[in-house]
Parts: structure tokens; sequence; C-alpha cells
């Protein structure tokens, strides 16, 4: 099983904005437990008016990437927790500044 670390960017089935829909999309890990579970914020193209979007680009991966044709965005507002065995594959990793803008928007449990 992999391991996964805050900052990691995957491809995860989540559904959110109301719809009972299951996609899979891009999200950044924000935190793991023992128990198997890993925490994520989804990463969408369209800005979400009641939340904290953290707009993300090309230049915020260290490593890896997606295939962004536009500027994208970080919901720090809607935090999913999934089993770890549920993520579908590792797509990058955010740098160190990315990090930390999220780490001080997301209140850790």
């Amino acid at each position: 099983m992999s391991e996964y670390f805050l900052g990691d960017v995957v491809l995860a089935p989540l559904s959110f904005g109301g719809r009972n829909e299951v996609k899979i999309r891009p999200a950044v890990v924000i935190g793991t437990d023992s128990k198997g579970f890993v925490r994520l914020c989804p990463v969408t193209s369209r800005i979400s008016p009641d939340s904290s979007n953290i707009p993300l680009g090309l230049d915020d991966f260290a490593t890896g990437g997606l295939s962004l044709f536009e500027e994208s965005y970080i919901l720090t507002s809607h935090v999913f927790g999934i089993r770890k065995n549920e993520i579908i594959g590792k797509k990058g990793r955010l740098t160190d500044e990315k990090i930390n803008a999220i780490s001080n928007l997301i209140t850790f449990r």
C-alpha cells in the first residue's frame, strides 16, 4: 500500500457540490491516520464563492503535475476522508510554499 503525505496530489473518487455523483478527480492530501484513511481537499477548475480557494498552477508542483489547461483551485473548505486503497494514483507533489499556504487555511483536527 502506498504512503501519502501532506502536499501530495492524487486522483481519488470524490463527490461534492450537492451531487450524489462520484467522479475521479485530483485532490491534495492534507493528512493521514494510522487506520488507513487519507484526508483530501479537491482540486477544481471552478472557483467556489463560499469557500477558501487556493489557486493552483503548473509552477506549484515540485514534482509531477496535472494537465492544467486553465487555472485550478484547491477547495480548502471541502475536506474528504477516504481509505488509502481507494486512491487511484499519485500525480505529483506541491512546492513547500503551496503546502504552507494550504496549512495556513486548514484547521487540523
